[in-house]
């Protein structure tokens, strides 16, 4: 019975039409991502609207710093992802089982380094960022109070992508949203009521982070067949690591490489003041909506390619594609148009000062229209880690998007002509045009020379 339940959230991603399962698999993603922004946004908008500005931009001028420590160990999570779904495409029971213990324990040892690394390098990190002295302290506070619960975040992340593997994007949906909840209710009690400010809604993420963490870990250890999780048999399979780390590695030095660049344009605009990183962590949050329900069809790809690639059915593997990029391109159309003409409306969220507003336009003028062309690109990255490439498309993102925005900045940035908000927003764009072209040519050769052997 238990087993029968459990199997209902799984998809079969190897026969049948593509398009349907894959917005059946995509959509409950997408949600739970963009839910989870709303709840991440509620941060932003309990701090901008009823403590001001500065702890507005507090909050704001951290995200970059917090996703660079992130990105590395997340990678991770990729790895498990692509060896779940390839096992679980093959029926490889026992190889499965130990890659889900492998994956759980990774993810604990990861949680608790980035909690030391968060909160010993907080203030000297944040220097490095000449965040404003104004709003420094406050960015302390909650950088440090947010890395406590890095241990239930990692948690929650890699359970997600174990379950993500198998098709079952709908219970980390349900757990999200009621985490989320909770996290809206503490963020008005802390900073309204308790009048705690930023170190309110920093409390009030890591108690909801830990509330989604013991709600998707319990999927786990109730499961029956190979992905039961028991916490007897928690320990490190040294094969199944080093195949996590191959994949992993490159995934998070790519995720690195991404935070390193959007952290020399993240030290750029903290230039322009404090009114100017508020406008622009106002804008980052809404566009977030639209990267996040994009990345949907990256995971999508991911997972169905790795399925595929199990179960023997590479000639599937052009169409995922295909249907990925559709979907990738679709969606971030449609958010990106429609957060560009309601710009004003969707700013006016997150603060009632007219030139933070006016701030987040600029940003939103340039980038939300051109957002599908980053979703697109992750869609192809995503069909080559699921087939086992991760150090081409790293490669290639690091030349593409890395490179050419911290040369923009080094170079052209410097001069009075280019130093300005517009032109530095305006990298965004072209580094994604530029990186989609050089993946695809790398994807069409990686599939020739598969065809080939």
């Amino acid at each position: 019975m238990g087993r029968a339940k459990s199997r209902s959230y799984e998809i079969d991603m190897y026969s049948g039409p593509v398009l349907p399962k894959m917005l059946q698999f995509a959509v409950p993603l997408m949600l739970s991502s963009v839910l989870q922004l709303m709840f991440n946004a509620a941060d932003v908008i309990v701090v901008g609207r009823f403590a001001g500005d500065n702890s507005l931009a507090a909050v704001g001028s951290t995200g970059t710093l917090v996703n660079f420590l992130i990105k590395f160990f997340m990678g991770f999570s990729i790895g498990g992802n692509v060896l779940v779904s390839r096992y679980y495409g093959a029926k490889q029971e026992e190889e499965l089982r130990r890659t889900v213990h492998t994956s759980v324990t990774l993810s604990l040892i990861s949680g608790a380094a980035l909690t030391v690394l968060g909160v010993i390098l907080a203030r000297p990190l944040l220097k490095m960022l000449n965040v404003p002295a104004e709003i420094f302290d406050l960015a302390v506070l909650y950088m440090r109070i947010y890395f406590l619960g890095m241990t239930a975040t990692m948690l929650y992340n890699f359970v997600s992508a174990i379950l993500r593997a198998v098709g079952d994007t709908k219970r980390p949906m349900y757990y999200l949203t009621f985490a989320g909840v909770v996290n809206v209710v503490l963020n008005l009690f802390f900073v309204i009521v308790l009048h705690m400010d930023v170190a309110g809604v920093a409390l009030a993420t890591v108690i909801s982070q830990c509330i989604s963490a013991v709600l998707v870990l319990r999927c786990l250890i109730k499961a029956e067949g190979p992905m039961k999780l028991e916490l007897n048999r928690l320990g490190v399979d040294l094969h199944k690591l080093r195949m996590i780390i191959q994949i992993g590695v490159p995934a998070s030095i790519q995720g690195i490489l991404f935070s390193v660049s959007n952290l020399s344009i993240q030290s750029a605009v903290n230039s322009f003041g404090a009114t100017a990183v508020a406008g622009n962590s106002a804008a980052a949050s809404i566009e977030g909506f639209i990267s996040s329900a994009m990345s949907a069809f990256y995971q999508a790809v991911l997972s169905f390619t790795g399925q595929n690639i199990g179960a023997g059915h590479r000639e599937r593997v052009n169409k995922v594609l295909l249907t990925g990029l559709g979907c990738a391109m679709t969606t971030g159309l449609v958010m990106g148009f429609g957060a560009y003409y309601f710009g004003a409306e969707l700013l006016g969220l997150y603060t009632t000062s007219a030139a933070v507003v006016a701030m987040g336009l600029s940003r939103l003028r340039i980038m939300a229209r051109t957002y599908f062309l980053g979703g697109m690109q992750e869609a192809v990255v995503g069909s080559m880690r699921g087939m086992g490439h991760s150090i081409l498309p790293t490669i290639v993102s690091l030349v593409g998007i890395c490179g050419l925005r911290v040369l923009y900045i080094a170079t052209l940035f410097q001069m009075d002509a280019f130093h300005n908000l517009q032109s530095l927003y305006i990298t965004f764009p072209i580094s994604w045009g530029v990186t989609l072209a050089a993946h695809l040519v790398c994807y069409f050769w990686v599939r020739r020379r598969a065809s080939n052997e």
